[in-house]
């Protein structure tokens, strides 16, 4: 639920969460309840024996110390339900900076990604490995670019990380329109991402999550527009050089067959390593391989080395929390509450 804001005698107020003022009639209603319970109880004595010996034949049965525990305990619950509702008073404005750097995911679309040389696909293990740098990323934009025989802007440069893991779900090899890898093709978008930002960061990344295997297209053409803008490309390898088929998957996941080239032969795809690395080496980055794990934890350190510019400049109203008060008078309240015997006849005992 939205915070609840209005003006109390000309100040900004408001509750942060306001769902939680529900606890206060709450607290009243238990507290009518055991005072209710009191009277019964009270009712029930007086019903038995005249009220003039009452006192004297059950002296402990009160009905003024259970009213006042009642009230004690249900105002203090009442106090600490309106504290739970983060009651705000004034406010302030502040300038807030984020500053980070800029980074491009490209991320190998291609059908050769569904080879299952690593478990459960390469496809799902760079997916992993982009949650991964999502999860670890502090302030940083970060745009996905995908790529098979031609490139893709997937995702644009955005710090909202919960929605780049969205468009990550949504790239699927047998949906791309044209088959192929095109490496070059995804190295020269995201040049093109890092000059459409607003505010571009000084240290520009480029994060390639590939098999590596290009097909078609100019690598080096998108290498060195990547050199023109300073730009360095730190490849994660995903898959084995020892070569595996490409299965042909049905609706249900199952695979029912493996891809074949023109003459009837199985394809064999296989991690190009020389490839990335040499990628990686020219562009002053790194390349990452781990077979049986995540590589992008170290990506990850390297980036927090990396040079933070100023990506956005805001205002932002802060509201002064007085919620303290409030909690301390309600425990008071409720340790009152213990104090107080409901029965003459326990404190004489």
């Amino acid at each position: 639920m939205s915070p609840l804001r209005f003006t109390l005698l000309g100040y900004q107020a408001g509750l942060a969460k306001p769902l939680f003022l529900a606890l206060v009639p709450l607290a009243l209603v238990l507290a009518g309840i055991a005072l209710w319970r009191a009277l019964v109880r009270r009712s029930k004595v007086t019903g038995a024996i005249p009220e003039r010996l009452a006192d004297v034949v059950a002296p402990g049965v009160s009905l003024a110390l259970p009213a006042v525990q009642a009230s004690l305990y249900g105002l203090g619950l009442a106090l600490m339900g309106f504290a739970l509702a983060q009651p705000q008073c004034g406010s302030h404005a502040e300038l807030t900076k984020r500053r980070g750097i800029d980074v491009v995911v490209a991320i190998d679309a291609s059908r050769s990604m569904l080879a299952r040389d690593v478990v459960p696909s390469r496809l799902d293990r760079a997916r992993l490995e982009l949650n991964t740098l999502l999860d670890e990323l502090k302030g940083d934009r970060v745009a996905i670019v995908g790529f098979a025989g031609e490139g893709f802007v997937q995702c644009p440069l955005t710090s909202d990380y919960s929605a780049a893991k969205l468009f990550l779900r949504a790239i699927d090899p047998e949906q791309v329109p044209q088959g192929g890898t095109n490496i070059g093709a995804a190295l020269l978008l995201s040049k093109q991402v890092f000059a459409n930002a607003d505010h571009g960061a000084k240290d520009k990344v480029v994060v390639l999550i590939s098999d590596g295997e290009d097909l078609e297209g100019d690598v080096s053409a998108g290498v060195d527009a990547l050199k023109e803008i300073d730009a360095r490309v730190y490849a994660v390898g995903i898959g084995s050089e020892a070569g595996e088929p490409i299965p042909i998957v049905n609706k249900n996941g199952e695979v029912t067959g493996y891809r074949k080239d023109r003459e009837g032969n199985t394809v064999l795809t296989r991690l190009d390593r020389a490839g990335l690395m040499r990628i990686a080496a020219e562009t002053r980055g790194e390349f990452f391989h781990q077979p049986n794990g995540v590589a992008m934890g170290d990506v990850v350190k390297i980036i927090d080395r990396l040079q933070k510019s100023e990506l956005e400049s805001r205002v932002t109203v802060r509201y002064a929390e007085v919620f303290q008060p409030w909690l301390a008078a309600g425990l008071v309240f409720l340790v009152l509450g213990m104090l107080v015997l409901p029965s003459l006849h326990r404190r004489r005992a």
